[in-house]
């Protein structure tokens, strides 16, 4: 099959390649001529493992190429896959500019049959909306179908080649075959519905992702009150087959390029058909406060911060990825330097991505995970990063200028701790003051 996908952002790239990776004939297309190069040098403007050999493996073999050749790329397809950026606006509402225009364009080069695909995260009704404005400027016949994506950051191409299941929206037998042939491959779950519903599967489930992750949370603030332990408390949920234990790990909160913009865009959606969304206007709020708990473990600990140093270990919003953006480290570094403390920061791959989004002289960029700890007088787990989980803890401390480790992600076992002499401020679990090990004044 001939595919051609309008965009080369993280579902767009990850998608083409894997597309090209069974055999189909792709061409990725971006307006960004910087970008592209960089795609035909062989190089993934993007971290997400396992990308960049099959990227060059189907380029190499003629099977995969860049271009910002709009009109060339749709003339050659069968296949048309949507898969421009939609971020947020002001009141939260999906930003549908690229979307339209992307739309106009593949309208102006149409030549014949094909099926317009929309992958972008997209408000109900958008799909239809796509079919009129190419309906205006091309009169030849043409199906338009809803193919929403499931990918997780740092697991994409994992996600992509070995997904759960496939949600094709359709209107047209003959644009539901052609999708369901292209994905067979990849998996038989396979649920092909009517447009509108495919559109609202995509918001739906990461609202309800969202939600359970808030869920846990707000047990996990419970849990530090009453003096339960959040881990066992999830972990005798998730064996409930109706609960299931994903999504149920307590911490600071989630970020990203999906969850934050696509819950808020499901609120406004709601609000547009005169629908109050009570339960998920509460999960955005529990997890916009969450992630300042590291700064209440850091006062518990240090009784305040200004003129102290601060380690951070993580600033990406998960580990595999170099995406900062929604970062819960943003805010909570953010606010560090506003009550006057000094911050040490490491990242394995997204110290550059951070950098551009915020750059602070009250800042040190370091460049191993240990240079944050030396001299700090706290450090806080931000990102569960393989380096930081299987840290050398006796080393931590030694390097530490007073012995506390707030673990915003719940990385580490009390066993661990155990043997040190860390005061070990957790998420959700009592924190841990191993007394016969260091002074009261310490802590």
């Amino acid at each position: 099959m001939n595919i051609s996908v309008i965009g080369t952002g993280y579902v767009g790239l990850v998608s083409g390649v894997c597309y090209s990776e069974l055999g189909n004939n792709v061409s990725c297309v971006d307006k960004d001529p910087f970008k592209i190069e960089i795609l035909r040098n062989g190089r993934v403007p993007i971290y997400e493992p396992g990308l960049q050999p099959l990227l060059n493996s189907n380029a190499a073999q003629g099977r995969l190429k860049f271009t910002i050749d709009t009109v060339e790329a749709v003339a050659e397809a069968d296949l048309i896959i949507i898969a421009v950026g939609t971020p947020p606006l002001p009141n939260g509402e999906a930003d549908m500019q690229y979307i339209e225009a992307a739309a106009k364009e593949i309208a102006q080069a149409m030549n014949g049959y094909k099926v317009v695909c929309v992958k972008s995260t997209v408000p109900v009704g958008t799909n239809e909306r796509v079919r009129a404005i190419i309906a205006t400027h091309y009169s030849g016949q043409f199906d338009v179908a809803s193919l929403p994506e499931f990918l997780r950051e740092g697991t994409a191409v994992k996600d992509t080649l070995h997904p759960d299941r496939i949600v094709i929206g359709a209107e047209s037998e003959r644009a539901a075959q052609l999708l369901k042939e292209l994905h067979i491959p990849f998996t038989n779950e396979i649920v092909v519905t009517d447009i509108r519903s495919a559109e609202m599967i995509k918001y739906a489930s990461n609202a309800f992702l969202a939600t359970k992750i808030s869920f846990i949370n707000e047990i996990a603030n419970i849990c530090e009150k009453v003096g339960a332990d959040v881990i066992e408390v999830a972990k005798g949920m998730g064996l409930d087959r109706r609960i299931g234990a994903s999504f149920l790990r307590a911490g600071i909160g989630y970020g990203g390029s999906c969850f934050p913009k696509d819950t808020k865009a499901l609120i406004q959606i709601a609000g547009n058909v005169e629908y109050d969304f009570k339960l998920l206007k509460a999960v955005v709020e529990v997890n916009r406060h969450q992630r300042f708990g590291v700064l209440d473990k850091l006062f518990q600990a240090l009784d305040n911060v200004y003129g102290k140093t601060i380690g951070i270990w993580g600033l990406s919003f998960k580990p595999e990825t170099d995406d900062v953006r929604e970062a819960p480290a943003l805010e909570i570094i953010d606010r560090l330097i506003e009550l006057g403390a000094k911050v040490k920061v490491y990242d394995p791959k997204g110290m550059e991505s951070f950098r551009r989004m915020y750059d602070h002289p009250s800042i040190t960029w370091c460049e191993a995970a240990m240079d944050v700890a030396q001299g700090s007088e706290a450090l806080c787990l931000l990102t569960e990063w393989s380096e930081f989980v299987t840290a050398d803890l006796a080393q931590v401390e030694a390097a530490l200028a007073r012995p506390v480790l707030i673990d915003g992600r719940n990385v580490f076992s009390l066993d661990q701790i155990r043997n040190t002499g860390l005061a070990y401020y957790p998420v959700g679990r009592p924190v841990f003051h191993n007394k016969s090990q260091y002074s009261q004044e310490v802590i």
